[in-house]
Order: structure tokens, then C-alpha cells, then sequence
């Protein structure tokens, strides 16, 4: 029942926008009497909320899947492919995480949300860890913080804020990226 809400708050959301999203609608759209929703959230911010998070945590199993996988290959093709999987992961539906972007804030709700990005910290952290004779960068904790940041704002520039990206654009911007982080992670390397 949970996730039948959620999937129809996404599709509410996305077809008439947060300000016209509605208990009565996300109900209808689920196919399930108001009062059933009542039973599980009690008002459209808590739907979202729980939208969200999940949101959050699929994108954080996208990163553990791209690191996993990444493991037998090189520093530069590992990061290539973790930053791939943040770009595709954004791609999957840019009109919802557009409205994310704009009422997460709002919400006053962020606690789950941060516990998911401190996760998300704490992969990319033990990553960097294990390439630590690949990167002249010391301080981890802030390398990890700048690379994230970095790939989180610039994969919502491309996939968010911007019409739907071409393939070629895409790979392009998959490439500068990689480059990017690198040249931060191994500047002496990349002079």
C-alpha cells in the first residue's frame, strides 16, 4: 500500500505540480479511499517526505551498484563510471527531482535526507580510502565532500535545470566531470 501511494504521489506530482498535488488527488490516483492514505500519511508533506527519502535511497543503491562494480578498474574509470550512474540516476525522472529541489527545503523534513547523503559520504569516503596510493590528496573527509558536492551540483545543472540532454552531451559531460574530479584528486598527474 505504501508504495502504491508513492508511485501515485510521483505521478500527481509530476502531472500537476507540488502546489496542485493534493491528499485527494494522490488518493484517487492510487486508486485507494482517503481515509486508507490517512492510515499510512497524514498529509501531503509527509508523502513527499517519504517520496523523497525513497528517492534518496535508490540513488544511494545506484552509487553502492557503480562502486561495486567499479572495483577491478582503474581510478579514472571507476570514477567515469560512479559518475555515469549519478547522472543516470537524475535522468530518471527530471521533472520530480526538479520538484524535490524546490520543496525538500521547504519541508522542514531534511533529518532522513541527510542520514542518507552521511551514508552516501561514508561510501564515497571508504572509496577514496582504498584508492589512497592513486590521489595526492590528505585530507579525505574534505576530498569526499568536494567530490560529492561537485558531482551532485553539476549532474542537477545538466539533467535538472536543463532541457533533455542528448546522448552525446551526456558522455561529454560524464567526460569533463571525470576529468574534473581527477585533476583535483591527482593534480601533479594532470599539470
Amino acid at each position: 500500500m505504501i508504495e502504491t501511494l508513492l508511485d501515485a504521489t510521483a505521478r500527481v506530482l509530476t502531472q500537476d505540480g507540488y502546489d496542485r498535488a493534493s491528499t485527494n488527488r494522490i488518493a484517487a490516483a492510487a486508486g485507494v479511499s482517503i481515509g486508507s492514505l490517512y492510515q499510512y500519511f497524514p498529509n501531503k508533506e509527509a508523502l513527499v517526505a517519504a517520496l523523497v527519502e525513497r528517492h534518496a535511497h535508490e540513488m544511494l543503491n545506484m552509487l553502492r551498484q557503480a562502486i561495486a562494480e567499479s572495483a577491478p578498474h582503474s581510478l579514472e574509470n571507476s570514477l567515469r563510471m560512479m559518475v555515469r550512474s549519478m547522472v543516470d540516476a537524475h535522468r530518471v525522472d527530471p521533472v520530480l527531482h526538479r520538484i524535490f529541489d524546490e520543496q525538500v527545503p521547504r519541508m522542514g523534513q531534511l533529518a532522513e535526507i541527510e542520514a542518507v547523503e552521511r551514508e552516501g559520504f561514508a561510501l564515497v569516503r571508504r572509496y577514496l580510502e582504498r584508492h589512497r596510493d592513486e590521489i595526492d590528496v590528505t585530507d579525505l573527509d574534505m576530498a569526499t565532500h568536494i567530490c560529492t558536492t561537485s558531482v551532485e551540483a553539476l549532474t542537477h545543472e545538466l539533467v535538472v535545470r536543463q532541457p533533455e540532454p542528448g546522448n552525446s552531451e551526456i558522455a561529454r559531460y560524464v567526460e569533463e566531470i571525470t576529468r574534473l574530479i581527477l585533476c583535483y584528486l591527482r593534480p601533479h598527474t594532470h599539470r
